[in-house]
């Protein structure tokens, strides 16, 4: 009951053909291609800079560092009951 039957996508797809006509129907699915191909390629695009990122985030860190080096000291003590 949940899920569509094959009537129920040959419904869709003629009310689909009748709002936007057999003439503009190619357009849309070319239009639609287009954008689903740009979305890819702008998500491999933020995947390659945030690896370049990682690459170079290290060497980064490592010249932020102080020269000195501090050491310092924590006493533990024990909760009393």
């Amino acid at each position: 009951m949940g899920t569509f039957s094959i009537w129920h996508w040959l419904i869709v797809l003629v009310i689909v053909l009748l709002l936007f006509g057999a003439k503009r129907l190619p357009d849309l699915a070319s239009g639609l291609g287009k954008s689903i191909k740009n979305f890819k390629n702008a998500v491999k695009e933020e995947d390659s800079e945030k690896s370049a990122e990682k690459q170079t985030e290290p060497t980064q860190v490592a010249q932020n560092q102080p020269s000195s080096t501090q050491t310092t000291t924590q006493s533990h003590e024990t909760p009393k009951a």
